[in-house]
């Protein structure tokens, strides 16, 4: 992930094992050209910011909507991960990361995954048109902090009617083939 803006491909590759499967760069001010060393963009984005104490959005069908709590254990992780249909270690819980759940009927229905540092909480991982219950979630765990992440289209768009504002592009590379690609280039 790059941290400041015009850093060169070549200093970013140095730091970047290429030949490992699913090798990706978080090109976090969308100001490389990483295409002649075997990337390709996985996507473009806009870093989004919500500053703490802005109101929140209303809720998600306020009677019978999702009933917001963290995820605690493996098993609890399997199911979020079930619902949102992504993939994430188990030895994540408990690192400073926490996995919020919005669960109707018994089951995760929605969700997000925040973190904190920088003085801010950064949320990704969003699904279940969830914004309002996250952001409920995130302001009784950490009132005082700013909230970022990044989205792109109908999610930005989300994003933006919960009220946050974009700021700036960002852009994720994927290295196309790993170590096959890299003996064949």
């Amino acid at each position: 992930m790059t941290l400041e803006p015009g850093v060169s491909a070549e200093r970013v590759l140095l730091g970047v094992d290429t030949d490992s499967p699913g090798c990706s760069v978080k090109d976090s001010f969308a100001d490389l050209d990483l295409a002649g060393a075997g990337f390709e963009v996985l996507f473009e984005a806009q870093w989004i910011h919500r500053p703490a104490g802005a109101p929140l959005p209303a809720a998600e069908a306020e009677a019978g909507g999702p009933e917001w709590s963290e995820v605690t254990d493996a098993a609890e992780l399997a199911g979020w991960e079930a619902a949102s249909g992504g993939v994430f270690r188990p030895e994540l819980l408990g690192e400073g990361i926490v996995f919020l759940a919005g669960r109707a009927g018994g089951r995760i229905a929605a969700g997000a995954v925040a973190s904190t540092g920088g003085g801010v909480v950064g949320v990704s991982n969003v699904f279940g048109a969830a914004w309002a219950g996250v952001l409920g979630a995130v302001a009784v765990r950490w009132p005082g902090l700013d909230v970022v992440g990044y989205e792109h289209g109908e999610d930005l768009e989300a994003a933006v009617r919960a009220g946050f504002t974009p700021i700036g592009p960002v852009r994720v590379w994927l290295r196309a083939g790993g170590a096959d690609h890299a003996s064949s280039a």
